[in-house]
């Protein structure tokens, strides 16, 4: 069974070349620029596609919140989202449900030579802050400074944006420190910025040493459950894809017309990042953490965040039998 691969525009179609009745089609919605394209783009180079019993539609979408409308409105039959919004859906009485994809998370980064050393020394600086004032990070960094007796909502100067503006506001210093997401950190890196913490140093330093994803696929379950064994190798598809590109020096050369970076060192720095979010362990253990950021997530953002919910959703992580 042979695969074409074409890549139109910003996006990655790969569909079967004949018996394409016999498989099952995922309609996988993508954000142009986004990691999933990476793995897109690699799969083509995966033997497990090449004789797979499912098909990828690729229908691309502006960002996150089109991605999420397209599901709902059955558009498409899988995102890549996070599992907050997944449990706050159930909790409506949807059947939505996650499976990780990555644990890559923004990060805390301020000028080389900036006199800001930890998260204490943001006191009465300027901070920009990547999405807004309810990004996980951001709400989990005031948790952090909490404990060091820190109200950090109120001792800084917050500016929201977009990432791209908020890379630039730090580059004509208009602000001391950014919390930006994973990329956006590393290009920053790159160019000579210093980090002061991630995302996984922000929950370490709450007591979450597990290994949690914090972006997945999103699909519907009865969807899921009823084409259980092409969704499962899918996945099991996706992931070697993603080891390839972190192992495969061939494969990852590919991509690197997606990363939109000429810098080698950029490349990288993005690369490590991208390779050090990977999910290896995905059971009870990780699970219930996830269970105990929720119920941090909810306190800090007044279940703006996560609704009405005391407790993560059951169901809300597939299972992959």
């Amino acid at each position: 069974m042979m695969f074409k691969v074409f890549f139109i525009g910003c996006c990655l179609w790969v569909s079967g070349s004949s018996f394409a009745a016999e498989k099952t089609t995922i309609r996988l919605g993508v954000q142009a620029s986004g990691t999933l394209e990476w793995e897109l783009q690699a799969l083509q180079d995966n033997p497990q596609v090449k004789s797979a019993d499912f098909e990828l539609q690729i229908q691309p979408v502006a960002n996150a919140e089109a991605g999420k409308i397209a599901l709902q409105s059955g558009a498409v039959d899988m995102i890549v989202s996070d599992w907050i919004w997944v449990s706050s859906l159930r909790a409506t009485g949807a059947d939505f449900t996650f499976y990780p994809y990555s644990n890559t998370s923004g990060a805390l980064v301020v000028a080389d030579k900036s006199p800001i050393h930890s998260i204490a020394d943001l006191k009465g600086k300027r901070l920009g802050i990547a999405g807004g004032e309810l990004d996980k990070n951001w709400l989990l960094l005031q948790a952090l400074a909490q404990k060091e007796s820190l109200d950090l909502n109120g001792s800084v100067e917050k500016t929201y944006g977009a990432p791209p503006l908020i890379n630039e506001q730090i580059k004509q210093n208009r602000v001391d420190a950014v919390l930006t997401y994973w990329h956006f950190a590393a290009r920053l890196e790159a160019q000579g910025y210093r980090q002061i913490i991630d995302g996984r140093g922000i929950l370490k330093g709450l007591g979450i040493t597990e290994n949690v994803s914090s972006i997945g696929y999103v699909f519907k379950q009865s969807w899921a459950e009823s084409h259980q064994q092409a969704i499962n190798n899918f996945f099991k598809a996706s992931k070697q894809a993603k080891n390839q590109l972190c192992t495969s020096d061939a494969v990852w050369k590919k991509t690197i017309p997606l990363l939109h970076a000429d810098d080698v060192s950029t490349q990288a720095l993005m690369r490590q990042r991208y390779c050090e979010g990977g999910i290896e362990q995905w059971g009870e253990k990780e699970q219930q953490a996830a269970a105990r950021i929720y119920t941090m997530l909810r306190t800090l953002s007044n279940n703006r965040l996560t609704g009405q919910s005391e407790k993560l959703q059951p169901g809300t992580f597939w299972s992959v039998d």
